[in-house]
């Protein structure tokens, strides 16, 4: 069976230590809708933070 992700948006915001815990929430409460979200640092800025919200 092939899963499919799908990027549905895409934000830079400035980093924060405590982003990872709002992505984590997200994650743990919405799984069961489809969605994924993930956080990773800007290769350009390592200020900023790149949101991402997928549909899995």
């Amino acid at each position: 069976m092939e899963s499919k992700i799908e990027i549905i948006s895409s934000v830079t915001v400035e980093h924060s230590d405590d982003l990872y815990k709002i992505v984590d929430l997200l994650n743990r409460t919405l799984k069961r809708e489809h969605l994924l979200f993930g956080l990773a640092l800007d290769s350009k800025d390592p200020n900023k933070a790149v949101f991402t919200i997928y549909r899995t």
